[in-house]
Order: structure tokens, then C-alpha cells, then sequence
């Protein structure tokens, strides 16, 4: 028996502690702003040339329309929250909410065919980044309920009568929780996935095998998730868009590339295939994970007018399911 516990504890002390204490640091590197500056106003990826030119492509829109913003904050969990209110003169507005490590400033490069089909576009920096408070990326577990206090902003400060969510990434999933939520008010009345996976966990695998072929996954990869449920409450294994998706009843545009190495096809399909909501699907065949329109802009534009438009008439609710 004494041989027994040695083994045992041998085996913790020199496999399981260490390979913890990695999944740890991984963990915070990827979902804790542990640090002053962490996922703030700056460009995420200034080596990548594609993600800059997107970056000032943003940049520019917003000076452009600068004179039509405004800065504005709500309180959610306790935390404040900041966003930029931009006033077209529309009935109706669009969130737009990014994914993981961006800022406001980064959804500035997708506001323009919201603009141009005459919605107000509001952006905003996540929970735990840009000038918001927190500390943690709970993966849109917490988040999606700061989109639901910005969607009342929207409508009680500001006048909008309907309000759509566009969500990049992880942004879709946190839209998603949002809309299913049983919270939700009727005034949103839909959203624009682009890049949605079926689950966080199969998005990071993707991501492991993607950026590091030649490293063992297991069980760093597992341990991961087990800091993000301790941390944040996230139960990103058994929870995700595969489990919301048969819940929503409002309308959705899933925008995907083929090419898209993160968030496989396959993992949209599914979610297309459970979707008993209002829905269409458009692939794109060039862009990584996140980069359509900046790989088909006249595109990408066309199809987000197209919807709006069809919302704005009734005409997407229509659509089988």
C-alpha cells in the first residue's frame, strides 16, 4: 500500500502538477488580462499585414465619422463598460461585438454596410478590454449579459426600435447567449454570425493543431478547460453555440469561408443543420478565421444589406427553417 501512494504521489508531482501549471499559463495568456495594457486600443497583430490593413481600414472609417459619435458606458456585473455611439439618423441600430484580444477600434472595419443600409452602429470594448473593466474573458458566459445592457441602451437612452447583433468569433457566440437568453428583450430582433464555432473547446483543438502541429495537446489542452470552469464559471466542454442554437427563434445570417482553419465548416454546419430559427447561410471561399470581407469586400457588404433589408421588411422571417 505504502508503494501505492508513492507511485501516486510521484505521479502528481512530476506529470500532473507540471502539465497543470502550463495549462495555467496558457490560460492566462489567452483569457486573463493579467497585466496593465493586456487587449487594449492597439493593433493585436501588427506582424500580419492583412490584419493591419484591416486595422487602419477601421481607423480611417472612424475619422470619417467622427462627428457623428459619441462615448458611452453602461454598468454590467458591477463592471464599467465602454462603447462609441455612432447616429446616423437611422430607426434602428447594430451592435457589433468582436472577439477575443480586440477593442472597439477593430469593429470599426465592419460598420460600414451597416451604415450604409441606414443603421446606427454602436461598437464597444468587451469586458477585460480596451478602457472596460475586468479581468477575465469569460467567452461570452458573462459578456452576453452586457450585451443585453447595451441593447437597452440602444433602445431606452437612444430611441432605436429594433436593434441587430453582428458578432466576429467568439463576439457571435456571446450574441448568441445573448439572443437565448430568457432575458433578451424583443426589440433584438437578430444577428449576424460570422466565424461561429460549435464550441470553444473544439475551436481551441483547431487552434492547437493549426499553430502548434508538433506539440502534444493532451492533457495541457484539457487542463485548460478546467482553469477556464474554476475561473470564470465557463463550461466550455459540455456548453457553447451547439447547445444554444436549437433554443433561438430570431433571425440569422451565418457568414463562413472555407478556408476558415479555427472555426471549421463542419462546426458551422452543424449549427446551420440545428438551427430551427429564421436562417441563411453564405461561404465565402477565400479569408481566414475572421477575414472575409477584407478577402471579399463587395461581397461580404452585399449580403449584410441584403439581410438588413429583409429584416427591415419582414421578409427574412419568411425563410423556412
Amino acid at each position: 500500500m505504502l508503494w501505492f501512494w508513492i507511485v501516486l504521489a510521484a505521479l502528481f508531482l512530476f506529470v500532473i502538477a507540471p502539465t497543470f501549471i502550463l495549462a495555467w499559463v496558457l490560460y492566462t495568456t489567452l483569457l486573463r488580462r493579467n497585466k496593465p495594457g493586456k487587449w487594449g486600443r492597439t493593433c493585436s497583430f501588427p506582424e500580419d499585414e492583412e490584419y493591419v490593413r484591416m486595422y487602419n481600414i477601421g481607423l480611417d472609417w472612424g475619422k470619417e465619422y467622427a462627428s457623428f459619435k459619441q462615448d458611452v458606458e453602461i454598468v454590467s456585473d458591477g463592471l464599467r463598460m465602454v462603447g462609441e455611439y455612432f447616429d446616423f439618423g437611422g430607426s434602428s441600430a447594430v451592435l457589433i461585438i468582436a472577439g477575443r484580444t480586440e477593442s472597439l477600434l477593430y469593429s470599426y472595419y465592419f460598420a460600414e454596410p451597416f451604415r450604409k443600409a441606414g443603421r446606427n452602429v454602436l461598437v464597444i470594448d468587451n469586458r477585460a478590454h480596451g478602457l472596460s473593466e475586468g479581468k477575465v474573458s469569460s467567452l461570452g458566459y458573462r459578456e452576453y449579459r452586457d450585451l443585453i445592457e447595451w441593447c437597452r441602451l440602444l433602445h431606452d437612452r437612444f430611441g432605436n426600435e429594433r436593434v441587430l447583433l453582428h458578432g466576429i468569433c467568439i463576439g457571435s457566440s456571446t450574441a448568441l447567449f445573448a439572443l437565448t437568453s430568457p432575458d433578451c428583450p424583443d426589440y433584438v430582433e437578430g444577428m449576424i454570425g460570422e466565424g461561429m464555432y460549435y464550441s470553444f473547446y473544439r475551436s481551441f483543438d483547431q487552434h492547437m493543431k493549426a499553430d502548434r502541429p508538433d506539440k502534444m495537446r493532451f492533457p495541457v489542452m484539457q487542463e485548460v478547460m478546467v482553469w477556464i470552469r474554476l475561473c470564470s464559471g465557463a463550461n466550455v466542454v459540455t456548453d457553447g453555440p451547439f447547445k444554444r442554437i436549437g433554443l433561438l427563434k430570431k433571425p440569422i445570417l451565418f457568414l463562413h469561408s472555407r478556408q476558415d482553419q479555427y472555426s471549421t465548416p463542419d462546426q458551422v454546419e452543424y449549427l446551420f443543420e440545428h438551427c430551427t430559427a429564421p436562417k441563411k447561410i453564405v461561404w465565402f471561399d477565400r479569408g481566414a478565421h475572421s477575414r472575409i470581407r477584407i478577402n471579399d469586400t463587395e461581397g461580404y457588404d452585399k449580403e449584410i444589406t441584403q439581410f438588413v433589408e429583409e429584416l427591415d421588411t419582414g421578409s427574412f422571417l419568411m425563410l423556412k427553417s
